[in-house]
């Protein structure tokens, strides 16, 4: 018996007694902070599991699946050539337009398959942060130096921190090419423009059918706001025509699942999460009682579901219940947070940069947050410094990257969002603060 091992457990047995024994029950910040947790969870699995989170998971497998491990280093290796590396990443990352854990599928998908610890983290950060809707969003909303200071910030950051992160742990980078160096030329079993329309109709599902409603009922952002359903039963139906021709599902499994969501969608057309959950269902049946190559997409986007989704529960309970939601407080009072960035001070950067990366925020949810904040007196300062490291981490998102790259590189990624937030803040304040 390892008595070393034994008392960590004893330690760890008595940390819980204590924390049981001494439960604030009859502390009403206490007590409402769980339900803000729990809150939490409930909006998390209504607006993002089924609409965010599955069709991330489904690109993600389809990645492991379809995508060569020569594209991905091609493009993204620790080999590939650095300018095109990044612009990718940067660009790839600003089309989806995702939120801080609906990207981590995506990461880990081009991670896994050889991507470079550079281009992948640019990818990892441009997702969240570099989103055109949010940068016009922030730019009517809160100023259009704000817009563009944010838009620059992001886009920067992205490419820095890449290649900082390249640069810290070259030597491991180096080993990594001299490996793919020696990997044979994989067997391309389709052409690429197959697989651009093949990604192109799934990231298409992705992006319109989580669309936020604009805050203006007139223009082009709320005219497609207003057919994004269409928009999204057309790339559905286009991924189904794709699955029948070039992947060789059965076409009457195809009809089969197409027809209840048709009469789902026809009864039920103010309820759309109701149709978008039965074709989720179907495209579960169809690709997990299949051979060949959608069986095995379905394997590998059930096996990053497995890794991911337990850690992003056990971070938004945890977020919940420090930060709450927005509009809401959690356990530690939002006014300390407000008095703390009411100044553009090295302090007051750093703390909106902490703060934002542990709280979660969806996508667009950061600019009313930042508009009540910056009202009740934050310094513009912190406010940029919070857009640019919230968006791009949260304590859910923290988890999940250090399942996939470790310890000592999530913790390195984190630092250079913060200090760089930091610094941003700093000199932005300095201006127009």
């Amino acid at each position: 018996m390892s008595w070393k091992s034994e008392w960590k457990k004893l330690l760890l047995i008595a940390i819980l007694f204590l924390a049981a024994f001494y439960l604030p029950l009859g502390y009403s910040r206490f007590t409402a902070a769980i339900f803000e947790s729990l809150h939490l969870v409930k909006w998390y699995a209504r607006e993002h599991v089924l609409l965010c989170l599955i069709p991330a998971f489904y690109i993600a497998g389809a990645i492991g699946v379809f995508v060569s491990q020569a594209s991905v280093m091609k493009y993204l290796g620790a080999r590939a050539n650095k300018v095109l590396a990044y612009g990718v990443a940067s660009v790839s990352g600003s089309i989806l337009a995702v939120c801080s854990c609906t990207v981590l599928p995506l990461f880990a998908g081009i991670y896994r398959m050889g991507a470079g610890i550079g281009p992948a983290t640019a990818f990892l950060y441009s997702g969240p942060a570099i989103n055109v809707l949010a940068i016009i969003l922030t730019a009517r909303v809160l100023g259009l130096e704000m817009g563009i200071a944010r838009a620059v910030g992001a886009i920067v950051f992205s490419i820095v921190i890449g290649l900082l992160m390249h640069l810290i742990f070259r030597k491991e980078e180096k080993a990594k090419a001299e490996a793919q160096m020696l990997a044979p030329e994989p067997e391309v079993k389709r052409p690429l423009w197959q697989n651009v329309l093949y990604f192109a109709s799934m990231v298409g599902i992705l992006v319109f059918a989580n669309w936020g409603k604009p805050t203006e009922t007139a223009g082009a952002w709320f005219t497609i706001y207003s057919l994004k359903w269409i928009i999204t039963t057309i790339f559905a139906a286009g991924l189904g025509v794709i699955l029948i021709s070039w992947f060789d599902v059965k076409w009457w499994k195809i009809l089969l699942t197409a027809i209840p969501v048709a009469i789902l969608g026809f009864f039920f057309h103010h309820q759309p999460m109701l149709p978008f959950a039965a074709a989720i269902v179907g495209i579960s049946l169809i690709t997990s009682t299949n051979k060949g190559e959608s069986g095995e997409w379905f394997e590998s986007t059930w096996g990053f579901a497995k890794q991911i989704l337990p850690l992003l529960l056990i971070g938004v309970l945890i977020a919940g219940f420090l930060l709450g939601r927005p509009g809401h407080e959690g356990f530690i009072p939002s006014h300390w947070i407000v008095k703390a960035v009411g100044v553009n001070s090295i302090w007051a950067n750093l703390f909106a940069s902490v703060v934002g990366a542990f709280m979660y925020f969806a996508t667009l949810t950061e600019v009313p947050i930042l508009q009540g904040l910056i009202g009740s007196g934050m310094n513009k300062g912190p406010a940029l410094a919070l857009l640019l490291a919230g968006p791009a981490l949260s304590l859910p998102n923290m988890l999940v990257i250090r399942s996939i790259m470790g310890t000592k590189k999530t913790a390195v990624f984190i630092l250079l969002v913060v200090l760089m937030a930091t610094i941003t803040g700093i000199i932005y304040g300095s201006i127009f603060g």
